[in-house]
C-alpha cells in the first residue's frame, strides 16, 4: 500500500525533497507528548473505559471563553460591515448567560441555536454552554417540520434564531411542549410569540457598549454534558450525538498536535504562535465548523469571517480585502476557488492553507491547492459522532500520501473491524472503520438502542469502510452504505468519483447504483463540468475505462448544469440523484 500512495504522490507531480520526513510519525509523538511538553497525555476513566486524554486541555467550555476574553481589542467575527472584537463578543456572552438563567435555564436544560453563521451564533452558544446548558444547535437548512422535530427531540426550554428560521418555526411551535421562550434575531418590528433577541444584548454593533460583568458561577466537569448536534439525517430521523465538554475540548488540543507534527516532520523549529484570519464558509451547526473550526479559533485569538451565502466572487473579494490566511470547508469549495475563470483578477497571496473535511476528496485537489495557491493542502477525517478531528492530514505528508485522510491523533485509535464486527482486519484489507478516544460522544439522546448498535465498550463504529497502511494513514474507501455491488463485486464510489475528479472538466461527481434486474446494480455518474469546459458521456465513460476495471465505469452519465445538492455536512445527497436517470 506504501507503493500505491508513492505512485499517487508522483501522479500529482510531487516528489519528497530531500531530506523529509527529518523525523517518523513517532518520533514527532514521543517529543510532543514527552512529559511537561504542551501535548502531554494521561490516562484517566471515562465511563468505564480507559482513555488516553490530553493533560493540558482545557477543563470545559467556560475556560474557553475566559481565553477568548484575553484577546481583548482584536477582531473576532467580521459578517459584511459588522465588526465585533473578542471584548465585545464576551460582553454579549455574559449579559445572554445571565438572561439566560433569569428565564430559569438550568444546568442539564437544553438551549438551542437556529441560525445561519451571524455574529450572534458564538454569542449564544458560548451563553448556553457556560452555564452548563447543553446547547443544540439546529440545521438552519431544515424545514420548519425538521426543526420542529429537532425542538421536540432534544426537549428544548428556551430558543435563539434569527427571522427566517422562526418563520419556518412559527405554525409548528405547538408540537414542542418544553418550549417556554424563543429569542429572535434580525425581524422587522416585533416577531409573533417570540421577543427580540436584540432587546437582550442589542445589535453585534452595539456589543461593545453593553456593561462589563462575569459569567453566571456554574461547576461544570470535563465530562458534563455540552451539546447535542444532530447527525446527516440522510436515511430516517437525525439522531442526536450527546457531546461532552471534554469532546469541544479535546479538538483544540488536536488541531494543534496536528500542526506541530508537521513543522517536526519538517525539520523545522516550533513558530511563535500568530493571529490568523479565516473564511469560514461552513455552516456553525455542524461539528467542523463548530468543533473543529470556533473552539479553535476563540482559544488562539483568531479572526472569524462569515458569509451570508456562498458565493465564489464575493469570497475571492473578501480573501482580498481582508488578507485571509485560511479558509475550505468541502471539496467542492476548494475546486470553485481553483476553476473559477475570475480567480485571477484578486490578489489571494494572503492564503497559506486550505481546509476541507465532509467528503473524500480527489487526490488532484491536493496537487492543484498547491499549485494554484501555493498554499498547503489540509483534511482530515471525523464525524458528528466524534466531535469532528480523529485524523489530521496536511502539508507534506498529505502530498506525500493523497489520497489518505492521515493517521489518528495521539489520543484516539483506529480499527478496522470485518461486518459484523468480530474481528480486526490486517494492515491494508478493507472493513469498517471503528474510532475511539476522548473525542467520541456519550452516545444519542434518549436513543439506547441506537447507542448500543453504535458506540461498543468506547469504540464508534462509523459505518465508513476504510484500511489502515502500516504506518497507521487512515483510507477511506467509502461510505458502507454508498458501495454498489454489480454482479457480486464491490464497487467503492469514492474511488471512481476520484477518477472521475481527474478529468479536467470535471469539478463535481457522484456515483450511485441504478437498479438492474440481473446484476442487482449497475453505477451511474451525475457529473458538473467547470465554466467554460466540455466533456461527453462516453468521453468520460472512455476516461474511467483507461483507468479502472471495466466493471466500475458508469453505464450512464448525467450532466447537471449547477454544484450537486448537498446536506449542511457536505455530503452529497445521493438519494436525491437517482431521478435525473
Amino acid at each position: 500500500m506504501a507503493t500505491q500512495a508513492k505512485d499517487l504522490a508522483s501522479a500529482i507531480g510531487w516528489t519528497p525533497p530531500e531530506g523529509w520526513p527529518a523525523r517518523t510519525r513517532e518520533e514527532c509523538k514521543a517529543i510532543l507528548t514527552a512529559p511537561g511538553q504542551r501535548f502531554e497525555m494521561e490516562t484517566i476513566d471515562i465511563r468505564g473505559v480507559p482513555t488516553r486524554v490530553w493533560k493540558n486541555a482545557p477543563p470545559n467550555l467556560r475556560a474557553i471563553a475566559m481565553l477568548g476574553r484575553m484577546y481583548g481589542p482584536r477582531e473576532f467575527t467580521i459578517y459584511e460591515d459588522e465588526r465585533v472584537t473578542y471584548d465585545a463578543w464576551f460582553r454579549a456572552v455574559a449579559k445572554l448567560a445571565h438572561e439566560l438563567q433569569a428565564r430559569g435555564v438550568a444546568k442539564g436544560d437544553r438551549v438551542a441555536v437556529a441560525m445561519r453563521n451571524l455574529p450572534e451564533w458564538p454569542v449564544a452558544f458560548f451563553a448556553a454552554v457556560t452555564i452548563g446548558a447543553i446547547c443544540v444547535p439546529l440545521n438552519a437548512w431544515w424545514t420548519g417540520p425538521e426543526l420542529a422535530y429537532g425542538l421536540r427531540d432534544s426537549g428544548t426550554k428556551l430558543l435563539i434564531c434569527d427571522a427566517e428560521r422562526w418563520e419556518r418555526i412559527l405554525p409548528h411551535r405547538a408540537e414542542c411542549p418544553d418550549l417556554e421562550t424563543a429569542f429572535v434575531s434580525r425581524c422587522e418590528g416585533e416577531p409573533e410569540g417570540a421577543e427580540r433577541l436584540e432587546a437582550v444584548i442589542g445589535t453585534p454593533k452595539g456589543y461593545a457598549d453593553l456593561p462589563q460583568m462575569e459569567l453566571p458561577e456554574v461547576e461544570i466537569a470535563p465530562d458534563d454534558d455540552a451539546t447535542i448536534f444532530y447527525t446527516s439525517g440522510t436515511t430516517g430521523n437525525p439522531k442526536g450525538a450527546l457531546g461532552t465538554h471534554r469532546n469541544l475540548c479535546t479538538n483544540i488540543m488536536s488541531s494543534g498536535y496536528n500542526a506541530a507534527c508537521a513543522v517536526l516532520r519538517r525539520g523545522d523549529e516550533m513558530p511563535e504562535p500568530m493571529h490568523k484570519v479565516g473564511l469560514t464558509v461552513i455552516p456553525l451547526f455542524h461539528v467542523t465548523a463548530c468543533s473543529a473550526g470556533l473552539m479553535g479559533n476563540v482559544a488562539a485569538g483568531h479572526t472569524m469571517i462569515f458569509m451570508h451565502k456562498w458565493d465564489p466572487i464575493k469570497a475571492f473579494e473578501i480573501i482580498e480585502r481582508e488578507k485571509v490566511n485560511s479558509t475550505g470547508g468541502v471539496p467542492t469549495i476548494a475546486w470553485q476557488l481553483i476553476e473559477h475563470p475570475e480567480r485571477k483578477n484578486y490578489d489571494l497571496s494572503s492564503i497559506e492553507a486550505i481546509g476541507y473535511g465532509g467528503a473524500p476528496s480527489a487526490p488532484e485537489l491536493v496537487r492543484k491547492i498547491r499549485e494554484v495557491f501555493g498554499a498547503l493542502p489540509g483534511n482530515g477525517w471525523g464525524m458528528t459522532e466524534t466531535m469532528a478531528t480523529v485524523t489530521g492530514h496536511s502539508s507534506e505528508d498529505y502530498l506525500n500520501r493523497p489520497d489518505s485522510c492521515g493517521p489518528p491523533v495521539a489520543v484516539a485509535d483506529l480499527k478496522i473491524m470485518n461486518e459484523d464486527g468480530t474481528e480486526e482486519m490486517p494492515a491494508g484489507e478493507v472493513g469498517e472503520l471503528w474510532a475511539r478516544g476522548p473525542m467520541v460522544v456519550k452516545g444519542y439522546w434518549n436513543n439506547p438502542e441506537a447507542t448500543a448498535e453504535t458506540f461498543v465498550d468506547g469504540w464508534v463504529r462509523t459505518g465508513d469502510l476504510a484500511r489502515l497502511d502500516e504506518e497507521g494513514f487512515c483510507y477511506i474507501v467509502d461510505r458502507a452504505k454508498d458501495m454498489i455491488i454489480r454482479g457480486g463485486e464491490n464497487i467503492y464510489s469514492s474511488e471512481v468519483e476520484n477518477v472521475l475528479y481527474d478529468h479536467p472538466a470535471v469539478t463535481d461527481a457522484a456515483l450511485i447504483g441504478l437498479p438492474h434486474p440481473q446484476l442487482g446494480e449497475e453505477p451511474a455518474a451525475v457529473v458538473h463540468l467547470a465554466p467554460g469546459t466540455t466533456a461527453s458521456e462516453e468521453e468520460l465513460q472512455a476516461w474511467v475505462a483507461d483507468r479502472l476495471a471495466k466493471f466500475k465505469v458508469p453505464v450512464r452519465v448525467v450532466f447537471t448544469e449547477d454544484t450537486l445538492p448537498r446536506n449542511a455536512n457536505g455530503k452529497i445527497l445521493k438519494k436525491d440523484l437517482a431521478t435525473l436517470f
